[in-house]
């Protein structure tokens, strides 16, 4: 829970209300239900987004209505981002109540829903809802491509000492629709920081497609796309820290294991015998001349540390991951000093 420059204080909160997990009203599938409801509501006629079921119209389809569509096609798009603000909104506002999320005066906002036009405008509707009402804390975009942040996060897991005479390092993005891999270029010479860090090379699995895919060939093809990566590092004459950071849903273990979060992964990821750090060493055995050790935390965590250059103003911040699920994560900065 205590990473170079910062303390995690909670992650991976799950909170439950009388209607089921308070975090399903704020994912890319409560939004589709929102944007469903009123085709609904509104159907006393042609429907005008079409006879296209809502979960199959596709991201840029709707942001293309949000800026040239049809007043009609608009203005269920933008009631939906409305409704959908509203219902964010309240779960910010529940959290805020948690211990652990008191006194939170920022909240970093990424996940795959903020990487579409229309995600932007119900994250930035929802900061002017909570403006509105005078709370305490701003929410802003994640800045950068959603796909690369949690990648980029992984740096962060490391003291700067174990960086130093090294151009890049792995990492992975493990979440419920998608498998991210790639190669971080550290940029330490140009800011020590990390605030230039940058994702080189790229690879995106999009595993939510496949219907008949087991645990194991999900880590087989993550490690593929690692041993692929470390070629390609080699290649560029990359100097990588013997390190692969990932990223996976769920409570981390301090032993691999995997505690609650990982419904939306194929087969079981939280048996008590499973642990993916030993999975993954044990078929990419070498980058360069070392064995690589691999470090596991979860997905929202990384996402918010690709932040942390950027938080420095803010002593208490968060992070909410909106995609399949919703990620979350509290962090409270501290003296580099002290680590």
């Amino acid at each position: 829970m205590r990473l170079p420059g910062v303390v995690i204080d909670s992650y991976s909160v799950e909170l439950e209300d009388e209607a089921g997990f308070a975090g399903d009203k704020a994912t890319k599938g409560a939004f589709t239900e929102i944007l469903d409801e009123l085709r609904r509501a509104v159907r006393t006629g042609e429907d005008p987004l079409g006879d296209k079921p809502t979960r199959e119209i596709s991201r840029k389809r709707l942001d293309a209505i949000i800026t040239k569509g049809d007043p009609h096609e608009a203005a269920i798009v933008h009631g939906a981002i409305e409704n959908f603000a509203q219902q964010l909104k309240a779960v910010i506002k529940r959290f805020l109540k948690l211990k652990s999320w008191q006194d939170t005066q920022r909240i970093v906002v990424g996940g795959g829903f903020r990487d579409s036009r229309i995600g932007e405008l119900a994250i930035a509707r929802t900061n002017i809802l909570l403006q509105v009402e005078e709370a305490s804390v701003e929410i802003e975009l994640l800045e950068g491509d959603p796909d690369e942040a949690a990648l980029i996060g992984t740096a962060h897991l490391l003291p700067a000492w174990m960086l130093q005479g090294h151009d890049a390092m792995l990492a992975a993005d493990i979440g419920g629709t998608n498998i991210r891999a790639g190669i971080v270029e550290l940029n330490i010479n140009k800011a020590a920081d990390l605030s230039k860090a940058k994702v080189l090379d790229f690879e995106r699995w999009t595993h939510a497609e496949q219907t008949d895919l087991s645990r194991e060939k999900v880590i087989e093809r993550l490690s593929e796309m690692l041993q692929g990566l470390a070629k390609s590092a080699a290649k560029r004459e990359l100097r990588l820290v013997p390190v692969i950071g990932v990223g996976c849903p769920g409570l981390i273990h301090h032993d691999g294991t995997i505690k609650a979060g990982t419904q939306n992964l194929p087969g079981n990821w939280e048996s008590k015998t499973f642990r993916l750090p030993q999975e993954i060493r044990s078929r990419v055995t070498r980058i360069g001349d070392h064995e690589p050790t691999v470090i596991l935390h979860n997905d929202a965590v990384m996402q918010g540390l690709s932040q942390l250059p950027r938080m420095r103003d803010y002593p208490h911040w968060g992070v909410f991951t909106i995609g399949t699920g919703l990620g979350n994560a509290r962090f409270t900065m501290c003296d580099d000093s002290d680590d």
